[in-house]
């Protein structure tokens, strides 16, 4: 079974909040398998205006690969009753083998696909990628841990 979420669910997974909030849709996820989220990317982005010359925006490769971290930390989460509880956070813990395969920019929507390779206690390592108009645009191998913090 497939589930999907809107903001106001993603909300209650994630601590982040704007500017940081890099997750505006989940169009699937199987409980502790894989999922598919949305980021759409607009020129209003607070990161835009300094991010190389005004005359060509491009999404910084750090937020892409944060992006990704959230759509797995939900994943992860999700599967995870403890998220529920106070004080309980999902960490980014590690990236493997990240490639960059083309600029983003604004007007695209990044399409987030994420896969779980292993699971061990409270740590994830899951395969994922970004892609826009079906074409890779950054693939990589991520690690989150959860945490009572």
């Amino acid at each position: 079974m497939s589930d999907t979420m809107d903001i106001q669910e993603i909300l209650k997974y994630l601590p982040q909040r704007y500017p940081i909030l890099m997750i505006d849709k989940i169009v699937s996820l199987v409980k502790g398998k894989s999922i598919v989220a949305i980021k759409n990317v607009t020129i209003n982005e607070p990161y835009f205006p300094g991010h190389f010359p005004p005359d060509k925006p491009i999404m910084p490769g750090v937020f892409i690969l944060e992006s990704m971290a959230q759509a797995t930390g939900i994943l992860a989460l999700h599967a995870n009753k403890a998220h529920n509880r106070e004080r309980f956070l999902y960490l980014f813990a590690g990236v493997d083998n990240a490639r960059f395969k083309r600029p983003v920019v604004p007007g695209d929507q990044l399409r987030i696909e994420g896969e779980v390779i292993k699971v061990k206690r409270d740590i994830w390592k899951c395969k994922v990628n970004a892609k826009v108009d079906n074409e890779i645009v950054c693939e990589a191998e991520l690690m989150g841990a959860g945490r009572i913090v």
